[in-house]
């Protein structure tokens, strides 16, 4: 079973000054499933790393992922943007960003039962564990 891992953890691993840190570094320490991202969440994930000066952590983390395949990365094709679309306009009053909703169809797509985020809206994706256990919310 894999675990789909989303921008908050990724940015979080490589900072060490954010307050999830710790945790998410111990997380991955003991993880042993699979870990699945998306190119969106990649680069929202580097987009963030390099709007807050962290142009170096950004390349650390861009390498791992894309270079030393760290990671399974699914690439977004058109049929999963036109239903993350279709998603993102038909839920208006719902906070997901279009990056929630494709990760939302991908996670569906992939039929992935967990993810680690600190994005309170994947509680909103149906029957997803949220890991770590007690994310913070966004």
């Amino acid at each position: 079973m894999s675990v789909v891992i989303d921008t908050g953890p990724w940015y979080a691993s490589v900072v060490p000054g954010d307050p999830r840190h710790a945790d998410v570094v111990a997380w991955f320490r003991v993880n042993n499933q699979p870990l699945v991202t998306t190119d969106y969440i990649i680069d929202e994930s580097l987009t963030l790393l390099r709007s807050r000066g962290e142009r170096s952590r950004a390349i650390a983390l861009g390498r791992h992922l894309l270079d030393l395949s760290g990671v399974t990365v699914h690439f977004i094709n058109e049929a999963q943007v036109r239903q993350a679309w279709t998603l993102f306009r038909d839920n208006p009053d719902r906070g997901w960003s279009f990056t929630d909703c494709t990760s939302k169809v991908v996670i569906d797509t992939l039929h992935i039962k967990q993810a680690l985020t600190f994005d309170r809206h994947f509680a909103e994706f149906g029957a997803l564990e949220l890991l770590p256990k007690n994310p913070e919310k966004k």
